[in-house]
């Protein structure tokens, strides 16, 4: 299993990234938590890493931040929850309003999240709270906010609306909560961001 990886980031492409190692290019995908603290292009990175193998695919999940792939794994755990899902909740959320969430039984903000019903929601308040309670805090768990220092991209509000799409928006909506932000000057990452912050308002 590949636990971490230590390369140079060649494309960001939210919520996908590429990474070289060693000439080897890895495809990752990563929430927007990590993508705020990456490096600009052609900069080394080290990235802790969750592998999913199957059958028919083999998926590896980036995260700047230890403490982001335990949870992720703990999120991973619940059921109804896949990996899309647990990409969305920690590029919407940050740690603290997915705790207070939890603790608060708080469905109705965790079910505004793309991919998440009200019967998800509840499992998540109960197989969770134990859970985050059990987080090595020495491993750190980043708090998505803050403005990421990442390249411009050629459109930003195209691949904005994409990433949201690959997060489990359909089309019109990724449209929707894109147009009804300020975007000026803004990162592809931060555009997602706030798109998915703004639903559990």
């Amino acid at each position: 299993m590949i636990g971490w990886l230590n390369g140079i980031v060649r494309a960001k492409r939210p919520p996908s990234l590429l990474l070289d190692v060693g000439g080897v290019g890895f495809e990752l995908e990563a929430p927007m938590s990590t993508f705020a603290a990456l490096p600009e292009l052609g900069q080394p990175c080290e990235l802790f890493i969750h592998q999913v193998i199957r059958e028919d695919a083999n998926n590896l999940f980036a995260f700047m931040l230890e403490g982001d792939r335990d949870v992720f794994r703990m999120l991973l755990k619940v059921n109804g929850v896949g990996a899309k899902i647990a990409l969305a909740i920690l590029s919407g959320m940050s740690l603290e309003t997915l705790s207070i969430a939890v603790h608060d039984g708080d469905s109705a903000t965790l079910s505004r999240l793309p991919g998440i019903g009200k019967k998800t929601a509840d499992r998540l308040i109960i197989e969770m709270r134990d859970r985050l309670k059990q987080l090595p805090q020495s491993r750190g768990v980043s708090l998505a906010s803050g403005s990421p220092s990442v390249a411009p991209k050629d459109d930003p509000v195209a691949e904005a609306i994409n990433a949201l799409i690959a997060l489990g928006y359909k089309p019109p909506e990724a449209s929707q909560r894109v147009a009804a932000l300020e975007k000026d000057d803004l990162a592809v990452e931060e555009i997602v961001r706030r798109a998915l912050q703004a639903s559990l308002k």
